[in-house]
């Protein structure tokens, strides 16, 4: 039987899981397993007595957002509006991409993490939005040559987006899918983009060359 944690072992996972979700969020998941160790304040032996190997790492620090990800999917393909509906799931997992480049670069991951839970969580998220898709296409509302591959498409342009702080990240990322949606509608209408944000362009001075 598998013995359980001992409340300073518990202690050492959780500041593991957490040091490793800070820095997957803001710089990727090349960040070196023994940067999360100092970041955790653990040896490295520590580290891998929890986690034997990175995926295993990633797959917990991402649990959570799979799961936030799957709600908005069962929430969107509950709404009787299926362009609401898809418009909604495109715009919160976005969102979620925005403010988490780990995570971003794990969704969008070939092999999610080496994980059959995420990898199980994944393959609904994108059965829901193939289901929405389809039906928004029978209600006239989305573009009848639209594929799921246009969608995994926008999200890798999304990765992109680099802006001076999180909340300039935020209003650009809110721009980018507002600019995607009217392209995916099948008769683009004329609402209001969001407003936009000062993008991080080293080297070019954007202000000067909107003046």
């Amino acid at each position: 039987m598998t013995q359980p944690l001992r409340s300073d072992a518990l202690d050492n996972r959780a500041r593991i899981v957490e040091a490793a979700r800070a820095l997957f969020s803001t710089e990727g998941l090349k960040v070196p397993m023994r940067e999360v160790a100092r970041r955790a304040n653990v040896g490295p032996a520590t580290l891998y007595r929890h986690f034997p190997a990175k995926q295993a790492l990633m797959a917990a620090v991402f649990a959570d957002q799979m799961c936030a990800c799957r709600a908005v999917a069962e929430e969107a393909c509950a709404d009787p509006d299926p362009w609401r509906g898809l418009c909604r799931m495109i715009e919160k997992i976005c969102a979620t991409h925005a403010c988490d480049r780990g995570f971003t670069e794990a969704f969008l991951t070939a092999d999610p993490l080496g994980s059959a839970d995420i990898a199980q969580e994944r393959a609904l998220i994108v059965k829901a939005l193939g289901e929405l898709a389809e039906r928004a296409k029978r209600a006239g509302r989305l573009r009848p040559d639209f594929v799921l591959d246009d969608l995994f498409l926008m999200l890798m342009a999304h990765c992109g987006i680099r802006a001076a702080s999180p909340t300039g990240q935020a209003t650009a990322s809110r721009r980018f899918v507002a600019y995607m949606i009217q392209a995916f509608e099948a008769r683009p209408g004329t609402t209001p983009l969001p407003p936009s944000a000062r993008p991080a362009f080293p080297g070019f001075d954007v202000a000067a060359a909107n003046a």
